[in-house]
């Protein structure tokens, strides 16, 4: 089992970027998912999780500017980022619970990370 993220980039104070994670294997189930990111000299936080059945929630500092989203059918899950501030600058990496043929008792699996960085 494998995460994969993509998506991020440079951009400027305001602008919009698309993160991208897909799970790859033979998926039984993703509950929940999730984005997080570490900027330097900071701990790894939280920005958004999603569950399978449809619940998300955010840390207070995205709130209105991020939306998360899934496509279960994809194992594939979204982190659409709008208004973007130089505070959001850090490394996004995506998370998982997730359950496959090759694990059938589950664990949390991380992605690789994508780095996105907004310029004032």
């Amino acid at each position: 089992v494998q995460l994969q993220a993509s998506g991020g980039g440079l951009v400027q104070t305001g602008g919009s970027l698309r993160l991208s994670c897909v799970a790859s294997g033979i998926i039984f189930s993703i509950n929940p998912m999730g984005w997080y990111r570490q900027a330097p000299g900071k701990q790894r936080e939280l920005v958004a999780r999603a569950l399978s059945g449809g619940a998300t929630d955010y840390v207070d500092s995205v709130k209105g500017r991020f939306t998360i989203s899934r496509d279960n059918a994809k194992n594939a899950m979204y982190l659409q980022m709008n208004n973007l501030k130089p505070d959001d600058t850090a490394v996004y990496y995506c998370n998982g619970f997730i359950i496959s043929s090759d694990d059938p008792e589950g664990h949390f699996y991380w992605g690789q990370g994508t780095q996105v960085t907004v310029s004032s």
